[in-house]
């Protein structure tokens, strides 16, 4: 009987330099989850192509990345991108690797502009997130969306570092949740207005004692909610509260509500009179950056959005979130 390999192995014969690729990007910080998804898909593909030699020859690889049918661009242009990233890394190394021009028209990641919710909009979401109502499948979602979605904006988590939170940590007499295993494998801590803390204390009490490693905000089976289950939500509350969405890619994404935490900060420091200065880095540890580069590209504030701020932040730090442009 052929030997089978373990799901976790690779199967071609460019499985050991994709491992050390994957291997280099943690060692940075990056999770990379998305993007060893897709190489294993290529593995997977160079492996039935019966690729004998260390090498990325044009034709299998032009092959493999021609645009399936009922894919997106975005997730084109992803696969392409993290190809493109992988053959780079193999030219360095010296073998000979196919590097893909970037698919045409694709927004990177510099180009792309959050969309930023006003106020207005934000009060009109909370309003309606307030009203949802359990359903038999999903029991405790009237509970657990509206602090989620207070938390994103008042706090500018990461959607995935709340779904995360375990009841260890989460410490409601300091005020202060624990972000473990954040992006860059950071751990941080993260102190919370009273307001916060007062309906976290509230939505708690509606459970029994729950053990600390229980999930603070569990989905109907007592695991983690998926983020596809909480975007799908996301989309039904912008409809009900009268908010725009600009289509695939183009928002307002549930991750908007971290830039617009960051944008609303930055313009009542402003307003406040704040050195900016001083104030940034403190945000760029409250959002656990690993530079001060991050926190720039979350908190500049266009000219059609804030008008009278825009001269100061881009004197100081440039246009680091550009502006939309129109073909």
């Amino acid at each position: 009987m052929p030997n089978r390999k373990t799901p976790g192995q690779f199967q071609s014969i460019m499985g050991n330099l994709i491992k050390s690729f994957l291997d280099g990007k943690r060692s940075c910080g990056y999770q990379y989850h998305e993007g060893e998804r897709i190489l294993r898909q290529l593995d997977r593909f160079l492996h039935g192509k019966g690729l004998a030699t260390q090498e990325l020859p044009r034709p299998i690889l032009k092959q493999w990345l021609s645009k399936r049918m009922h894919e997106s661009a975005t997730t084109h242009s992803c696969r392409i991108s993290c190809v493109r990233q992988f053959a780079r890394y193999l030219s360095q190394l010296g073998y000979s690797a196919y590097v893909p021009p970037p698919l045409e028209g694709s927004l990177s990641r510099s180009q792309f502009a959050p969309r930023i919710l006003t106020r207005e909009e934000m009060c009109r979401l909370l309003a309606r997130v307030d009203q949802l109502a359990p359903t038999a499948r999903s029991p405790y979602r009237h509970l657990i969306m509206p602090e989620i979605l207070r938390l994103l904006y008042g706090g500018g988590f990461r959607v995935g570092e709340l779904l995360k939170l375990r009841v260890r940590d989460v410490d409601l007499t300091q005020g202060v949740l624990t972000v473990r295993q954040g992006k860059f494998r950071k751990d941080r801590l993260v102190p919370l207005a009273l307001s916060l803390v007062s309906r976290l204390e509230k939505y708690a009490k509606h459970f029994s004692e729950r053990p600390p490693d229980a999930i603070f905000f569990p989905s109907p089976s007592g695991q983690s909610y998926g983020l596809r289950s909480i975007y799908g939500l996301f989309r039904k509350l912008l409809i009900q509260a009268g908010i725009p969405h600009g289509g695939r890619g183009k928002g307002p994404r549930v991750h908007d509500l971290r830039h617009t935490f960051a944008v609303h900060t930055v313009k009542r420091w402003y307003q406040e009179g704040a050195d900016l200065d001083v104030k940034l880095p403190l945000l760029s540890i409250y959002l656990g950056h690993r530079d001060l580069s991050g926190t720039q590209k979350y908190v500049h504030v266009t000219a059609e959005l804030f008008p009278e701020i825009t001269t100061r932040v881009n004197l100081d730090f440039g246009q680091v979130i550009p502006r939309r442009t129109t073909p």
